[in-house]
């Protein structure tokens, strides 16, 4: 007999993981955290006996970059404040410019610029869409039709007076009509119809 490993207990984390992702600016952070990275060993180079490193003393060679990675960390803990972090993602990125090597030699400033736009114009989704997110999580999402369905139903009965939903109130774009049922055939034209009371002379 053959035994499979369970994958449940794999997908889950998974599942879990790609829902907490979706409700907040993931990639925007993750590409200013990238920058700011990518501009703090740019400015540690060390080409023979010189070593590249603008700023004063230094001192914005490690600040920009740490503001950067600080910027992408708190985009991702806290959405609520995206567009804030966002907006001073993109003015350091283009402040690094002349701070840090040229922004990183160009590629850390395009990192920041675009993390920057991804924060700003992400938005979150909506209430429904997080319920199916989190109900597919857990694999027990219930059908979309029948959720509208049901949602549609519940709110009517709550809303009307007595608990009895008027019919224009009801979603019905759901339910399946019965077929019509055929005409019974009718008479030839030249026979008589017939009569229940006595036949007149």
């Amino acid at each position: 007999m053959l035994l499979t490993a369970p994958t449940a207990p794999v997908a889950a984390p998974r599942a879990r993981f790609r829902a907490w992702r979706r409700d907040r600016p993931f990639v925007g952070g993750v590409l200013a955290a990238l920058a700011g990275l990518e501009m703090f060993f740019s400015g540690q180079l060390d080409l023979g006996n010189i070593h590249v490193q603008m700023g004063i003393s230094g001192f914005q060679a490690t600040l920009i970059p740490a503001m950067l990675v600080l910027m992408g960390a708190l985009a991702i803990a806290t959405p609520g404040q995206r567009l804030f972090y966002g907006i001073l993602t993109l003015v350091i990125a283009v402040y690094s410019l002349v701070g840090v090597n040229l922004g990183g030699f160009f590629v850390g400033m395009l990192l920041a610029a675009a993390g920057g736009v991804a924060i700003v114009t992400w938005r979150p989704r909506a209430a429904g869409e997080a319920r199916a997110a989190d109900a597919r999580a857990e694999g027990s999402a219930p059908p979309a039709r029948e959720s509208a369905a049901a949602t549609a139903v519940a709110a009517a009965v709550t809303t009307a007076p007595g608990g009895h939903a008027p019919a224009q109130w009801i979603d019905t774009s759901h339910v399946r009509t019965a077929p019509r049922r055929a005409a019974p055939p009718r008479p030839a034209t030249g026979a008589r119809p017939r009569t229940h009371g006595k036949a007149r002379p």
